[in-house]
């Protein structure tokens, strides 16, 4: 099979986002590199930089109104080869906990309103902050934005989760979704400003988005509908209704006062009451994996 029929097949995959997301990002730094190059080597790697920033976010508000996409392509732009690495090693590691448990559409509306967040906390501060010199221009890239807010929706989800670090051992992620924070406020008087301001404005909508979730409200549902949308537009395949693709299901006769069935792969109600007691009496924290899972799932209907 060839290089780009793997990569078709995994575009193709509807359960497979984070690595879709990995993938997208690797493709982007592939390409410029390639493009970089092959500039270099015709002798006009001036040039370059002007295709650079056809990506990168720029604080000019005029540059920006010109090149308006900038404001999620730079989520996916990379200069360096250790800038990418980082960036999706925490990506791969806190992207798997986010899927595992809140599922592929949450985790691609985390990744994208953690973009547009960092790029909204950019803008406001390179344009009315005196401390980042407003009219002066300045231009960002890279997926930190998106990564951090994946990070502290994670610590924010489940705090005492555990990973093992090399020479520091067993580490709670909310230690370190901490430190990832207070690294990044100490990086603004850094060479970096920019990409640091990001950051923070994607932690801000991680924490958000995710004590909206405990409370019914699911912020990444404009996200999904455009996702959708954009679906169904490029899709190969005709549309068809959950009602015609469905065989019906047989109708049975249940006793007055029985509680309804659970839809296909949504807990049973009987199930959620449960869970919703448990919590009641130990908190939110005391639930397993799985009645997590339920949770989340039963959140959906």
């Amino acid at each position: 099979m060839s290089i780009v029929q793997d990569i078709r097949t995994a575009f193709d995959r509807r359960d497979n986002a984070l690595n879709q997301l990995l993938l997208l990002n690797v493709l982007v730094f592939a390409a410029l590199i390639v493009l970089h190059a092959g500039l270099t080597i015709g002798g006009v790697g001036g040039y370059y930089e002007p295709v650079l920033r056809q990506f990168a976010l720029s604080s000019a508000l005029p540059v920006l109104a010109r090149h308006p996409w900038t404001i999620m392509t730079y989520a996916f732009t990379h200069e360096g080869f250790f800038h990418i690495l980082f960036n999706l090693l925490n990506l791969y590691w806190f992207g798997q906990l986010v899927r595992e448990y809140l599922g592929n559409r949450r985790l691609v509306s985390l990744y994208v309103l953690g973009a547009l967040a960092g790029a909204v906390v950019f803008l406001l501060s390179y344009n009315f902050l005196p401390a980042f010199r407003p009219g002066v221009g300045a231009s960002v890239v890279g997926a930190s934005a998106s990564v951090t807010a994946i990070i502290v929706a994670a610590a924010t989800l489940l705090p005492d989760y555990t990973f093992s670090l090399i020479l520091l051992g067993p580490v709670k992620i909310k230690w370190i979704a901490l430190a990832v924070v207070l690294i990044s406020l100490a990086g603004i008087n850094g060479g970096n400003p920019g990409g640091e301001i990001t950051h923070l404005g994607g932690a801000l909508l991680g924490f958000l988005f995710i004590k909206q979730l405990k409370a019914g409200r699911d912020l990444g549902r404009p996200v999904q509908a455009i996702g959708d949308f954009v679906g169904r537009l490029f899709s190969r395949r005709p549309s068809m209704s959950i009602s015609t693709t469905r065989r019906p299901e047989p109708v049975t006769t249940a006793a007055r006062g029985a509680r309804p069935a659970a839809a296909p792969g949504q807990p049973h109600p009987d199930e959620v009451d449960s869970i919703l007691e448990k919590i009641s009496r130990s908190g939110y924290e005391s639930l397993s994996k799985d009645e997590k899972q339920k949770l989340f799932r039963a959140s959906q209907q």
